[in-house]
């Protein structure tokens, strides 16, 4: 059992006499990529050493349960807990998304419903944001475009994480979170109390590590300056700051104007345009891939509705995983763990399911 475990013993051992070489860490890009396998390596390392004690312990009791009774009582317990560990070493053997530790960039507009939608979208920011205070991530917010009554029409939030395993990165975690969000709520401009349907967009990327991990020509990007509409001071409307990028052979536009100064938004601009070009990418090479490496939580269809937020019934409703509970309130306030978790558990027995039916 866990055959395979021992060719991963042979790479961890490997990695952590390279981390130990100088030499490694004058390279920023292959240091955070090692640093990240080394990580995701040793979960499975400590569980796998785990599962091997507690099988000894088992053997070893089972052994000498017909000599000994108080061994023959214990086990039960040793058998439960190595069956635990087997489990969860299991699942931590499934193929890792290799950019789960990644930060990332999220985007959320308002879609339809008007005022209200634009509404909700600042609710959904404010439940990320707390989402990630609560998991000690960094967030930035790169645009925004806001709207009447306190609403939002456009922002764009990079959110940063502190650890180098996958397994507890911003992208493993916010992965599913692209998609449609539909809420069903008496909205505040609402006078006779009537519950409307209204919705919002999100787009997750992952970051770019260094920009010379994204190959673009500046051939291939046309860019447009114009003045900024929006917040920015006194140079709004007075010099041509804003950026607009294209991305000629993707056709991938990005529009900056928060930032004072025609530089600051092109840098911002590159950023974001980065991500989406490595998003693109990966969904490429996702769809060229086997049927293993694919998720079905994950969709990349940007239009498909994964959740509903009822307001009257306090109930927040995932559509891929079927979960389902009467705490929108906290969940509001970026209580979303149990949300996502049910995202990523999904997820782990859809690629458990097709690694069975490849083998």
């Amino acid at each position: 059992m866990f055959e395979s475990v021992e060719t991963l013993l042979t790479e961890h051992d490997a990695l952590q006499e390279q981390l130990a070489d100088p030499a490694l860490h004058a390279n920023p890009v292959l240091s955070k990529k090692v640093n990240r396998r080394y990580a995701e390596l040793s979960r499975i390392v400590a569980s796998y050493h785990q599962w091997q004690q507690q099988s000894e312990d088992l053997a070893a009791a089972e052994e000498m349960a017909s000599e000994d009774a108080s061994f023959a009582a214990e086990v039960p317990a040793l058998q439960a807990a190595a069956d635990a560990t087997s489990e969860t070493l299991r699942r931590l053997l499934i193929p890792r998304d290799e950019l789960d530790a990644r930060d990332v960039i999220m985007e959320i507009k308002m879609g339809e419903g008007g005022a209200e939608s634009a509404l909700f979208a600042a609710d959904l920011l404010r439940m990320y944001l707390h989402y990630a205070e609560s998991m000690k991530w960094k967030t930035e917010i790169i645009e925004q475009t806001g709207s009447d009554l306190g609403g939002i029409k456009d922002i764009q939030l990079a959110i940063k994480g502190s650890s180098s395993d996958p397994a507890d990165g911003v992208w493993a975690h916010l992965k599913y979170e692209g998609g449609v969000h539909r809420v069903q709520r008496v909205p505040a401009t609402e006078s006779q109390g009537r519950i409307h349907t209204s919705a919002a967009g999100v787009l997750v990327f992952p970051e770019v590590d260094e920009p010379e991990e994204v190959e673009i020509s500046q051939n291939d990007l046309k860019i447009d300056v114009y003045r900024s509409s929006g917040p920015g001071g006194q140079s709004v409307n007075t010099t041509d700051s804003a950026v607009r990028i294209t991305h000629l052979p993707t056709g991938i536009v990005v529009a900056m104007q928060n930032e004072k100064s025609q530089l600051q938004n092109r840098e911002a601009g590159m950023r974001v345009l980065r991500a989406r070009v490595l998003a693109r990418q990966q969904e490429e090479i996702d769809a060229a891939a086997s049927v293993v490496r694919k998720s079905q939580i994950r969709t990349m269809d940007r239009s498909e509705r994964i959740r509903t937020y009822n307001y009257p019934e306090n109930r927040i409703a995932d559509h891929r995983t079927g979960y389902k509970a009467y705490n929108l309130d906290q969940v509001m306030n970026g209580a979303l763990g149990p949300v996502v978790e049910s995202c990523i558990l999904a997820d782990e027995e859809s690629r458990l399911a097709e690694l069975g039916d490849s083998e």
